[in-house]
């Protein structure tokens, strides 16, 4: 993981000779050791090199908003051209972003929402409410008489996990008394924290539940490893198209996974404040991707399917 001081990518990696380095944009995400923010930012940066002129300062918010807080202020007192953020508390840093929007510096949101703020010039992200009822939704495709569900939610207090959770209820919710959540726990998004709550759950039960749905997919992967050592058949349902969870699709040890474009998301989102800071040009307020529920069926529609073995 990264340490505090940003990573800058200079003219000679992002521009051309003959291109100007006159803009300056600060990229932060939650925590660079999940492999799905990681993405994220490559993509970031690699859209900025396609737009030329760009100097990238890449802030790791290290999963803590005191660190993610500082980075903000950091970036304002760098006096950078604009900010595109994931925040890793949707509440908790609003206070930073609000800072950065009163110091006249352009923010705009990616993937995850900032609440309370007013003058972000945009959001962009998927819709995770949608991505919450796909999971919802191929649950009952796979189980139209009904099924017993363990639903691991992702951090307190990130849009995606409240928003993908309100998506699963919706649609299982409506169903009716036949699908049943018979444990709904936190494990952070973090794969060690899916296994051991998968294991402690699976532990206080007399009978395995038909499926494990999590709200990203390193939770996910490791109830997969807790399944796979009890020997039990459970459907099990990710979110987010890593491709070791495409992979595990493909042979056959993980049911399915959510697309939702973290690539498209974040060469948007550059495009959009590159274009506003350049050109004046408005944006929309919000720019929500669909997701789509992956399986062995359409791995080809997997955004990052090209890099798996």
């Amino acid at each position: 993981m990264r340490g505090l001081a940003p990573i800058v990518l200079g003219a000679g990696l992002l521009a051309g000779p003959a291109v100007a380095q006159d803009l300056t944009i600060a990229t932060s995400v939650p925590s660079l050791g999940f492999p799905f923010f990681v993405h994220m930012e490559n993509q970031l940066n690699a859209e900025a090199k396609e737009l030329g002129g760009i100097e990238i300062l890449n802030y790791d918010g290290q999963n803590s908003s005191p660190k993610q807080t500082g980075d903000m202020e950091a970036a304002i007192i760098r006096g950078v051209d604009g900010v595109v953020i994931s925040p890793l508390d949707s509440v908790a840093m609003a206070p930073a972003v609000r800072q950065v929007v009163e110091a006249g510096i352009p923010v705009v949101t990616i993937d995850r929402r900032v609440d309370g703020v007013d003058g972000i010039i945009s959001h962009v992200g998927a819709d995770n409410v949608k991505g919450g009822e796909a999971q919802g939704e191929l649950i009952m495709q796979l189980y139209p008489d009904g099924a017993r569900i363990i639903n691991l939610q992702g951090q307190p207090g990130a849009s995606p996990a409240i928003d993908r959770n309100k998506g699963l209820h919706n649609v299982l919710d409506a169903a009716g008394d036949k699908y049943k959540f018979i444990a709904e726990q936190t494990a952070n998004f973090a794969r060690e924290e899916g296994a051991s709550v998968t294991e402690a759950l699976l532990g206080g039960l007399d009978t395995p539940p038909d499926v494990i749905v999590a709200a990203n997919d390193d939770m996910a992967l490791g109830a997969m490893q807790v399944a796979q050592e009890r020997g039990l058949d459970v459907a099990i349902i990710g979110f987010d198209a890593l491709p070791e969870a495409l992979a595990a699709i493909r042979d056959g040890s993980l049911t399915a996974t959510i697309e939702q474009m973290p690539g498209g998301q974040s060469r948007k989102a550059m495009q959009t404040i590159v274009a506003f800071i350049r050109d004046g040009t408005k944006p929309e307020p919000l720019v929500l991707l669909t997701p789509i529920a992956i399986t062995k069926d359409n791995l080809d529609k997997a955004e990052r399917l090209g890099e798996i073995d």
